[in-house]
């Protein structure tokens, strides 16, 4: 995707002058590891309770707005009210909408960037003033310190545990930090977390500070990456800004059916999990190996299903996985921060023998 032509220029309103549509840069491959989705089968037991749900939809009614049966089921999973929850057309829909109800013209967001590119794109077609704080360009950790200091003059502020797409995660603390020092509202983005540390997880902060957001989605762990649905957990009041600014309808049936058959048959997905994480260690076990022999690689430690890797002539190896082996990696090498970086999902085991042979092959060339 390009940028707007000039006509388009001429027309939209002026936060979009120098818009670039969002562009995951898919193509067609016999593997896909680019977009962090669970390529692993969907367990039997659940693929045939969201069928038999599928199967009992009303297609010519509308949706329930505010998807109070799945919302149910979620606040009982997290142990909270259903006033706590509001589900959304996938967490990208739940991100806009944090903008659209918090952000706008003479609001500033708090943003620790390499991370997410759509908490920009979605800041900045509303009209929110980003403030950046750099993650450390070794590490990429947060310079907590800075960000703290930030978070006490902006409106609201978005982190990412484990981040996308670095793979690192944030303490606890810090969030409760952050949560103390930022007079707004503070969303912790947490599409990744099944398949972090629990320590790690953000959500005994609620009880704590009513300024606090966390999302999560069905798209990764629960595969149901094309289904669409997302949710948050927040203070009733919140909530309520949510439901006022969202799309009406915008969670069809289909996917809250199979949202629901999906929360109620979750623990079948721990042996995927488990799974996942395990070869998340035999992959990162393996790059490591060839940095050890001299090759031109590095590998950051994650805690999502994927990594982000340094490689010599990244964009010529994303280029020769795809065009020789088939092969759809992410290519960031051209972001800020991220320059001759490639991200690359935890597969199956077979696909992560094809990609690591790939990779061997390639640098071992070059």
């Amino acid at each position: 995707m390009s940028e707007l032509s000039p006509r388009m220029k001429a027309l939209v309103q002026p936060t979009l002058v120098n818009f670039e549509p969002y562009d995951p840069n898919f193509s067609e491959t016999k593997i896909n590891l680019s977009a962090n989705e669970n390529t692993h089968v969907m367990p039997e037991q659940v693929k045939a309770a969201v069928l038999e749900a599928l199967s009992a939809v009303e297609l010519n009614r509308y949706p329930d707005p505010m998807a109070n049966e799945l919302r149910a089921e979620i606040a009982k999973w997290h142990n909270v009210s259903p006033e706590n929850i509001c589900v959304g057309n996938g967490g990208d829909e739940l991100l806009f909408n944090f903008f659209v109800g918090f952000g706008g013209a003479g609001r500033t967001l708090l943003n620790c960037p390499p991370c997410f590119s759509e908490y920009d794109l979605f800041g900045s077609i509303v009209g929110t003033e980003i403030l950046n704080i750099e993650r450390d360009s070794e590490t990429f950790e947060i310079d907590e310190e800075a960000a703290l200091k930030a978070a006490k003059d902006v409106n609201l502020a978005i982190v990412t545990t484990p981040n996308n797409p670095t793979g690192d995660v944030i303490s606890v603390d810090f969030v409760d930090s952050l949560c103390d020092a930022c007079p707004g509202i503070v969303m912790v983005d947490e599409a990744y977390a099944e398949f972090n540390n629990p320590n790690f997880f953000c959500e005994s902060l609620l009880k704590k500070h009513d300024n606090l957001i966390i999302l999560h989605t069905f798209s990764k762990a629960f595969g149901l990456a094309g289904v669409r649905c997302g949710y948050i957990i927040a203070a009733p009041d919140i909530i309520d800004v949510f439901a006022a600014v969202r799309q009406v309808y915008s969670v069809n049936s289909l996917t809250q059916a199979a949202a629901l058959a999906i929360v109620k048959n979750r623990e079948a997905f721990r042996e995927v999990i488990d799974d996942i994480k395990s070869e998340r260690a035999r992959i990162f076990a393996e790059i490591s190996a060839l940095e050890a022999e001299g090759l031109p690689i590095h590998v950051w430690p994650s805690e999502a299903n994927f990594y982000l890797v340094r490689v010599k002539n990244a964009a010529e190896i994303h280029k020769a996985l795809r065009d020789d082996y088939s092969i759809l990696v992410r290519d960031f090498s051209r972001v800020p921060g991220l320059e001759g970086c490639l991200r690359i999902t935890v597969g199956t085991r077979s696909e992560n023998d094809e990609l690591l042979a790939a990779i061997k092959s390639l640098l071992k060339e070059n």
